[in-house]
């Protein structure tokens, strides 16, 4: 559930807003300014203005596009404006970006009349790769595309029209054929006659389903041959010879396709009953469909079912085309979006359907696996696999139609894009987060009345990731959760000094620690203490995991741990993990927060630990035992017993990658590493950084955080007996729900 205020909280809190621009270029001497600017920056302009071309290899313009809009017809929420569209464009940038790596400027045009909007778009050519139109009315729509298509040289793509009609495209031809049906026999009705309607049963008849076999409905009724009533010459094209139907019922008797791009309601499992054998209903009026998913198979359990949800099988998702189509299009400087690319475009998809799906695609959304069939019809948005598929499809349509200035080659262009965006960073917190969905546990907060920890749970309640406890007055806490209008139904609120565990819980602390100092009055008064009484709760099972730390020194927070829990029998000492999270994959550093100078021992034994969390994210670990020196250059005994720790690692676990001692650039560059050290055993670049002492994994992991653009996931403690994080005192909502997701996860 997606609540107003976090909504709000979401597009305001830090830098208002989802996007920035960032320098690709050094920017921090006078010469890095010189060349950026004046008078350095006066060569690539004058190479351009000799040869329009070279635009491509001096400037950003191949990789960018305008998501444009007017406002007019902004999701479900109808004609806003261009100033109430702009956090929806800025969206479809992040969309852009996160999916197919592509720069976005987002264009809200205060421009309603058709022509001006041509006019002010078309000039703005030179600055862009390709044109996204975006949430403009129809039949508005079909002329602005028109008018900018015939006007510019690039591609202009007004995703609302063809992305739906790409993707279920796709799910048409894979639904055919495993219905046993052939395109050029389909019966088909669409539901709605705006952009999307129109737009899909197009490209229908591009893919070979006979135009008079499509009857279009809109809110009059059946456009049919003579009708007055309502029509545009975009409509009249889809008007059925007269036979009297003129409802949704008469024209679905019989029919092999529902196509539903109108509103809820509008289709009944009664008028589904009367249509033919196993037939094909996609109901993609969004947020609710024309009929739910449930009631349409409740009527059709032989039927095939697709809506706009992500929450049923089958879920048509334009995000599956336009990163994608974008991206092959700008990869051979595409003069325009042709039919050839589209049709490329549907058929990658249904062909990637048929592929084995990665389990790391199916532990994403919550399932043991999925495969081609009437449940799984077309890819997923979170398949990474689109990427590479997809967009050189779609290069090489434009080449073959003759729509590339650029040849490629398409198979060297497939690797290249699977280096560009390996998959990892996108999908190791999804990964967390459905572990932890899979298998909700009970997770202690010491903080409960933290607003920050308040909010987090939440989330986690919504989300269905954690049964939280909360710690804490039972008074305060709900009045500040009514204050802050959360719903907290589903946590669990207890209060140390008033739980009936209490005099348990301080037994058994004092059986545990009575060698170490402990009384029974200091037993008693220390379960007073939230941090103790949920580490208790921990030991004894009556809560799964606990998070804490966020208002106490991190010391006052690990040492209870330690104290109550202990470390696992198979390791030497617990240690502290991050998990960096990087444009380009993910690195686990160790140790940042735990052993301040260890010894060679010890760094193993933190190797080996983070080695098989690594694992446990199903990343092949390549550990890299960091120095100043690289193998053997600087001679100290900190560089040694980073050796040492190498040669440890390597008796203990002879299955686990591992060199050192290197410094930490080489580590991380392979070409670096094997240009100047052929002989290493690290066969790509680093992934798990093991560092000599505290102070450089800390200042190491804090001056990516802060400078390096790296998120980080921790503290995560490891080799404790039971699952605890221990948060920053910075922490924010959503790193404590993703340190609870983890928690859980463990």
């Amino acid at each position: 559930m997606i609540r107003k205020q976090d909504a709000l909280d979401y597009h305001s809190g830090g830098r208002p807003g989802k996007l920035e621009v960032v320098p690709t270029k050094p920017l921090v001497t006078q010469r890095d300014l010189s060349l950026a600017y004046s008078p350095g920056v006066a060569e690539p302009c004058l190479e351009i203005a000799e040869n329009a071309e070279r635009v491509w290899d001096y400037t950003a313009r191949g990789n960018l596009v305008a998501v444009v809009s007017n406002g007019t017809a902004v999701l479900g929420l109808g004609n806003i404006g261009p100033l109430a569209s702009k956090p929806v464009m800025e969206g479809k940038a992040c969309l852009f970006k996160k999916f197919a790596d592509i720069d976005v400027f987002d264009l809200e045009v205060d421009a309603p009349d058709s022509a001006r909007f041509i006019e002010t778009v078309a000039a703005l050519e030179p600055t862009f790769g390709g044109i996204n139109l975006e949430d403009l009315k129809a039949p508005e729509c079909f002329e602005i595309e028109a008018g900018l298509r015939a006007r510019m040289s690039i591609p202009v793509f007004h995703d609302d029209q063809h992305g739906t009609a790409i993707i279920s495209g796709a799910a048409l031809v894979n639904a055919a054929e495993i219905a046993g049906k052939k395109l050029h026999d389909l019966k088909i009705v669409v539901s709605g006659a705006g952009a999307s309607a129109i737009a899909c049963a197009t490209f229908y008849v591009e893919l070979g389903v006979p135009l008079g076999q499509i009857t279009m409905i809109d809110s009059v009724g059946v456009i049919y041959e003579g009708r007055a009533q309502g029509m545009n010459r975009w409509k009249a094209r889809f008007a059925r010879k007269d036979d009297g139907s003129r409802t949704r019922a008469d024209a679905l008797r019989g029919a092999d396709v529902f196509l539903g791009l109108s509103k809820a309601g509008l289709c009944t499992g009664e008028m589904l009953k009367t249509m033919a054998p196993r037939p094909l209903i996609f109901a993609l009026a969004n947020p609710d469909p024309e009929i739910s998913y449930p009631d349409a198979k409740a009527a059709r359990p032989d039927a095939i079912v697709a809506t706009g949800r992500s929450d049923f099988p089958n879920q048509v998702n334009n995000v599956l085309g336009f990163p994608y189509i974008f991206r092959g299009a700008l990869d051979v400087r595409a003069k325009e979006i042709n039919e050839a690319m589209k049709i490329a475009a549907a058929r990658s998809l249904a062909a990637l359907a048929h592929e084995p799906v990665p389990d790391t695609v199916a532990e994403a959304y919550g399932v043991s696996a999925f495969r081609f069939g009437p449940d799984y019809i077309i890819p997923k948005p979170f398949d990474t696999r689109v990427l590479w598929w997809c967009a050189p499809a779609v290069a090489e349509a434009a080449i073959q139609s003759g729509a590339a200035r650029l040849p490629l080659d398409i198979a060297e262009y497939r690797e290249r894009l699977q280096r560009r965006i390996g998959g990892t960073h996108q999908t190791i917190m999804r990964q967390i987060v459905q572990r932890a969905k899979n298998s909700p546990k009970r997770i202690v907060f010491p903080d409960g009345d933290n607003i920050k920890v308040l909010r987090a749970c939440q989330i986690v309640l919504d989300e269905k990731i954690a049964h939280p406890i909360l710690l804490g007055d039972q008074a305060t806490l709900r009045q500040r959760a009514a204050d802050l209008d959360l719903d907290l139904e589903g946590a669990e609120i207890l209060n140390p000094s008033d739980s009936p565990k209490h005099a348990a819980y301080a037994q058994d602390y004092l059986e545990l620690r009575c060698r170490k100092g402990v009384t029974a009055a200091s037993a008693a008064r220390l379960m007073n203490r939230r941090i103790h009484f949920g580490m208790m709760m921990v030991k004894t099972g009556d809560a799964d995991g606990l998070v804490a730390g966020l208002t106490a020194p991190y010391p006052d927070t690990i040492r209870p741990a330690l104290q109550i829990l202990g470390i696992r029998p198979d390791v030497r000492r617990a240690t502290g993990m991050y998990m960096m999270l990087f444009n380009n994959g993910v690195k686990f550093f160790a140790d940042a927060t735990v052993n301040i100078d260890p010894d060679a021992a010890t760094l193993a034994d933190t190797a080996i630990q983070v080695a098989d969390a690594a694992r446990a994210f199903e990343v092949t670990p390549r550990i890299a035992m960091i120095s100043f020196s690289n193998f053997g250059s600087a001679p100290h005994p900190e560089s040694r017993k980073m050796a040492d720790a190498v040669e440890i690692v390597r008796k203990l676990r002879p299955d686990l990658e591992i060199d050192g001692e290197v410094q930490a650039d080489i580590a991380v560059e392979p070409d670096k590493l094997r240009e100047l050290f052929p002989f290493t055993r690290l066969t790509d670049a680093a992934n798990v950084l093991i560092f000599p002492s505290l102070a450089a994994g800390n200042a190491a992991y804090k001056v990516l955080s802060a400078l390096g653009g790296a998120t980080a996931i921790g503290p995560i403690l490891l080799g404790v007996n039971k699952p605890v994080a221990v948060l920053p005192r910075d922490a924010n909502v959503d790193t404590i729900v993703s340190m609870t997701a983890y928690t859980v996860s463990r």
